[in-house]
């Protein structure tokens, strides 16, 4: 299974609702399926030039990784090398912070990710995760807490 392009879109707008609802600055948000390939992105009016690929590099890295952006950015900040490396065989795709979020289903499979920015990573995150929820879905952010 993997998302669909309705919950896609449902993600992206849900999202971007919820970024305008806390006054963020402008975001993009893309959806990728279980295969890491993009099912819908959206990038509001004033979204800076990388903000694209940068939202695709937090979701493509969570998906290579199987596990939420928190825990990318803890295990890059521990394993400086072994991310460098990966930056390298991934040819730099991979972003290992917040804001990267895996979608599962309520199996707990995952089905894609999702990738935002154009706030802070933390800002980023909440917004992923509404358009998650919204969709009927389940976010995993590589928190342990959650």
């Amino acid at each position: 299974m993997t998302v669909t392009l309705a919950q896609a879109q449902t993600i992206c707008t849900q999202a971007l609702a919820k970024g305008r609802a806390l006054g963020l600055a402008p975001l993009t948000v893309v959806v990728l399926d279980a295969g890491g390939v993009t099912v819908c992105m959206m990038r509001e009016d004033g979204s800076s030039l990388l903000r694209p690929q940068i939202a695709t590099g937090k979701a493509w890295g969570t998906l290579g990784m199987g596990f939420g952006g928190r825990e990318l950015a803890r295990r890059a900040e521990a394993l400086p090398h072994f991310f460098n490396a990966l930056s390298d065989m991934s040819q730099g795709r991979m972003v290992p912070v917040p804001g990267g979020v895996l979608v599962r289903d309520a199996a707990g499979g995952i089905v894609g990710a999702v990738g935002i920015s154009g706030d802070t990573s933390p800002n980023d995150e909440i917004c992923a995760l509404h358009g998650i929820e919204a969709a009927g879905l389940q976010g995993d952010t590589g928190d342990p807490a959650q």
